[in-house]
């Protein structure tokens, strides 16, 4: 078991309200798994991923990542999880813009401290993994939207994270760029990485193996799934 959740709740007060953005979310996420969560805006999906990847806390209940209770932490500790257990992916692909690529790739290895070459060969081969290893020079601009998604892929695998977490990750992306990065999502799936993936996209969650369904904070849909193929 890779993730586990009990009884989450996060709440937010609007004046004299309060929003339960969770409400009570009890989920299990084996590692190896391809999860889709989904749900209209306000449902609390993108809250859910939030905690998840460790940007948030719970107001109460237990989260565990890899056998560690993650809800019990803070701070710094908080910070070290991130960067070495969590891998993130973003819809706007969040590069530095006057960065060639594999400076950029090369960010989450400068916070944990590896040395210049070391964070080079890393960032390289990562690039080479996600088909941009012609490009480790060049800077977004250069780049076309599907293959600056890459280099946010190659950025967000390059620790070895236990866990991709993909925030709409095809957003800002034509349907045939979508359909590549979905097809390199499921072969990193297939190469054992375990990936959370937050869309409004019925047609986008469709490719993963399990949906999740999230309305008014809480899960309404749990369901398995026969995963198109993107490629």
């Amino acid at each position: 078991m890779l993730i586990r959740t009990r009884e989450l709740v996060k709440l937010y007060r609007m004046g004299d309200q309060e929003i339960h953005a969770l409400d009570r979310v009890s989920v299990d996420i084996d590692k190896g798994e391809f999860v889709a969560v989904m749900g209209p805006s306000g449902s609390g999906k993108s809250t859910f991923m939030n905690v998840l990847g460790c940007l948030d806390q719970p107001s109460s209940g237990e989260y565990v990542l890899n056998g560690k209770k993650v809800s019990e932490l803070r701070g710094d500790e908080l910070a070290v999880v991130r960067n070495r257990n969590i891998g993130f992916v973003f819809q706007q692909f969040n590069l530095l813009p006057r960065t060639p690529a594999i400076e950029n790739v090369e960010l989450p290895l400068v916070y944990a401290g590896i040395d210049r070459k070391a964070r080079a060969e890393k960032s390289r081969a990562m690039l080479e993994r996600v088909g941009l290893g012609e490009r480790t020079h060049h800077h977004p601009a250069q780049l076309s939207g599907g293959q600056q998604q890459r280099v946010a892929i190659a950025r967000a695998l390059v620790t070895e994270p236990l866990l991709i977490l993909a925030d709409e990750p095809t957003g800002a992306l034509d349907s045939k760029t979508s359909l590549e990065i979905m097809a390199l999502l499921q072969e990193l799936n297939r190469q054992g990485m375990t990936v959370v993936l937050v869309t409004h996209e019925p047609d986008i969650a469709r490719f993963a193996g399990r949906i999740l369904g999230f309305r008014d904070g809480r899960v309404v849909q749990d369901e398995r799934n026969v995963a198109l193929e993107a490629a």
